[in-house]
């Protein structure tokens, strides 16, 4: 089972959504409290399970309504994705991914394991 795990930086708080076998799956951008992070983590488990896929990726892209999971490729090459709120708002991402296949994956894995994940501080 996931487990989102909270912790304070020298800006703010950020979350990590963390699978069963430890590996990060996604994080957070950089929220000024921990209640507003929290609320951020209830965005997620909300969003993530509704939310469909657009790939942007793929020459002509199908444009979908938020939420949405936004499969891009980076600077690098790799495949990453992103979880937008309903209201457009970026509220998760993910690392790179080499292939397009691990990335969906990654989306798989967000969708599973965000909604019942517990919340742990560190």
């Amino acid at each position: 089972m996931g487990k989102f795990v909270v912790k304070e930086t020298k800006t703010g708080f950020v979350f990590n959504l963390k699978a069963g076998n430890g590996e990060v799956i996604a994080v957070s951008e950089v929220y000024s409290s921990e209640a507003a992070c929290m609320k951020g983590i209830e965005s997620v488990r909300k969003n993530a399970v509704e939310a469909k896929v657009e790939d942007q990726t793929v020459a002509e892209v199908a444009a979908v309504t938020n939420p949405k999971f936004e499969v891009y490729t980076d600077k690098a090459g790799e495949f990453r994705f992103r979880l937008k709120a309903r209201n457009g708002e970026p509220i998760a991402a993910s690392e790179g991914y080499k292939a397009k296949a691990s990335c969906m994956n990654g989306i798989e894995s967000v969708r599973k394991n965000a909604p019942d994940a517990d919340v742990v501080k560190e």
